[in-house]
């Protein structure tokens, strides 16, 4: 009897390890074969450029291509929804950042809700934006802009690059920080709406820092102030807008997500991998080229960050009442 007791608890306790056993061979083989890296946005712009480096390095270091695959549509929805049902087996995954944030609370019929459905593994960069305005605008300094505009409300039409976007919601929350009054209007993209306020169509917009360093280094758009609570290094001597608008904290946090269920082990190895990349000057300048800021951390720092920003991001939503378009 004893014996048989004894073969029963060591069939249990080798049957209870099996899933930790099949879950380190899993992390020991991972990669096995390409990895989708999907994006959803278009190629090109810095989503792509983004995971363009990640999935570089991460493919330099695991031995296999971690190939990108671009699913724009519907504020990075559909790239989104894709992921969620795939595999849990780290085969698929998503560059996640702001549109996931702002879409929970812009899209309340999506058929997934990120943070349950989607496990964040890694930030990437953190990126300011930038408070630019069209050099007619009689204001050198927020202040003296936030007093032109009180005074002059009529005259300063805010660029935006559609309803729920980085560029709209940063100013509304500028809008309900501040008491301000002031016309939004939407353009088809970053590049309507970035030539708009160079032509002087609109006077004012939050720009991310990739997209709006090259005008004002070139001096067709003047920089007031970054969205982040310090300077940024890119452009040196430019204030953080909570110098003058306290509280005022905004910024483009991008990494990468997996979906729901994914063995711990493979989240583990893709986020020390990314981690690896934050200690390396090659990946540093290129990360600096972007305008934004190795984002580093563990994967529970990631979606702790992720938390965060859905929750700022829905109250300004509901505030302003934006719907998307």
């Amino acid at each position: 009897m004893p014996s048989t007791r004894r073969r029963f608890l060591t069939l249990a306790a080798s049957t209870a390890l099996v899933p930790s056993v099949l879950n380190m061979a899993n992390a020991q083989t991972y990669p096995a074969k390409p990895v989708r890296f999907v994006v959803g946005f278009p190629a090109g712009g810095p989503n792509s450029i983004l995971a363009g480096l990640a999935g570089d390095w991460l493919a330099a270091k695991l031995g296999q291509p971690f190939q990108i695959v671009h699913k724009p549509g519907k504020s990075g929805n559909i790239a989104t929804a894709e992921v969620v049902r795939a595999a849990p087996d780290g085969d698929t995954i998503l560059l996640g950042g702001p549109a996931n944030a702002i879409g929970a609370s812009l899209y309340p019929d999506l058929p997934y809700v990120f943070l349950r459905d989607m496990q964040p593994v890694a930030g990437i960069t953190r990126e300011a934006l930038v408070l630019v305005v069209n050099p007619g605008v009689p204001a050198k300094t927020v202040p003296e802009l936030l007093a032109y505009a009180k005074a002059n409300p009529a005259a300063i039409k805010i660029a935006s690059t559609g309803s729920g976007s980085a560029p709209h919601v940063t100013a509304e929350l500028l809008k309900q920080l501040t008491g301000l009054n002031l016309e939004v209007v939407h353009y088809a993209g970053g590049g309507p709406a970035l030539n708009a306020i160079i032509n002087g169509e609109a006077q004012m917009m939050f720009e991310p820092m990739s997209a709006s360093i090259i005008p004002v280094r070139a001096g067709k758009l003047r920089a007031l102030a970054v969205t982040t609570t310090t300077p940024s290094s890119a452009l040196p001597g430019i204030p953080p807008m909570t110098a003058a608008v306290p509280g005022y904290d905004a910024s483009a946090a991008t990494g990468i997500a997996v979906p729901k269920g994914t063995p711990t082990e493979i989240v583990e190895l893709l986020n020390k991998t990314m981690q690896l990349a934050f200690n390396d000057a090659g990946f540093q300048a290129k990360v600096a080229e972007t305008g934004g800021a190795p984002l580093p951390g563990s994967s529970a720092d990631f979606a702790k960050l992720m938390a965060a920003e859905t929750e700022k991001w829905g109250n300004v939503v509901k505030t302003a009442a934006i719907k998307a378009e």
